[in-house]
């Protein structure tokens, strides 16, 4: 009887634990409908994510806590914009994400940048909400920022 207990006990937390996982997006465009579908802004994560310290750093003590789950399922679109240097990525990704990182003028990682995505005339157009990096202090810290941004 313990054991059905005890396996039952596992099989939902599996649930629980799937249900933390977030979607970053990598294809902007995808995002963007999404981010349409939704009526919630994109959130760019520009991130070195194989040789940054910072961009780890803030992976470890934000994006990957419960807390910053629960705030970015509610609130954002996730996009992962990545620069690794021994990671393989598509020809496609590292097009798009340099003309990004161009377009917004990124000079450092990680850069996080929220802004919503307006089409017109078939040209997109970034309207920032507002762009952060690393914030000493875990997720309340980082929030506490961002929702500073989304409330304006």
């Amino acid at each position: 009887m313990n054991k059905i207990i005890v396996a039952l006990l596992l099989f939902a937390g599996s649930f629980a634990a799937e249900a933390q996982e977030l979607v970053w997006e990598t294809n902007v465009t995808k995002a963007m409908e999404i981010s349409k579908e939704t009526q919630k802004p994109l959130l760019l994560f520009f991130t070195g994510s194989d040789w940054c310290g910072w961009c780890i750093r803030l992976q470890k003590e934000v994006l990957r806590t419960p807390e910053f789950a629960a705030w970015a399922k509610e609130n954002v679109v996730l996009v992962e914009l990545d620069y690794p240097r021994k990671a393989p990525q598509t020809a496609d990704i590292k097009k798009q994400n340099n003309e990004l990182q161009m377009a917004f003028g990124i000079q450092g990682f990680p850069t996080i940048i929220l802004a919503n995505a307006i089409t017109k005339d078939g040209k997109v157009n970034f309207e920032g909400i507002g762009s952060t990096g690393y914030v000493a202090g875990g997720p309340s810290a980082w929030l506490a920022v961002a929702n500073g941004f989304l409330k304006k």
